[in-house]
């Protein structure tokens, strides 16, 4: 969901220089998004039928400019992999945020991954909000 909203944001922002790519510590490579992400990301209007998962590698932290994590176990996860990407590894909620800003669920993006189609527009929504934010900040 990040990706495809990051891509429309930064894309209707005119920042097209801008390479936009998702990792997960869990995922399994080329495996397609699921039922219900097609769904939610359908009704906003992006296609993400697509996209393929792919796992985090050292070779994308390294030439990663920018990595913004859901939650802090992939933040773990990534400095375990390697501790000297931690100037460049964010949350998602976090990246940028002023204000001290409080949500009610916490600072990391809750995985919707085997959750009714209602949770998936809980993360949805979230991720909706902060990739428009950042994009405009990038």
């Amino acid at each position: 969901m990040a990706e495809g909203f990051f891509r429309k944001y930064l894309k209707e922002a005119g920042k097209g220089g801008i390479e936009v790519r998702s990792a997960g510590i869990m995922a399994l490579d080329g495996f397609p998004p699921t039922d219900e992400t097609v769904k939610v990301m359908g009704d906003e209007g992006i296609d993400v039928a697509g996209y393929k998962s792919r796992r985090i590698t050292l070779d994308l932290i390294d030439k990663s400019d920018l990595i913004l994590a859901m939650e802090d176990i992939h933040k773990d996860f990534i400095l375990k992999m390697n501790p000297k990407a931690g100037s460049k590894l964010h949350l998602l909620k976090k990246y940028e945020a002023s204000g001290g800003r409080k949500y009610p669920e916490g600072d990391g993006v809750p995985d919707p991954i085997g959750r009714p189609l209602d949770f998936y527009k809980l993360s949805l929504q979230i991720i909706k909000g902060e990739a428009k934010r950042i994009a405009a900040l990038l």
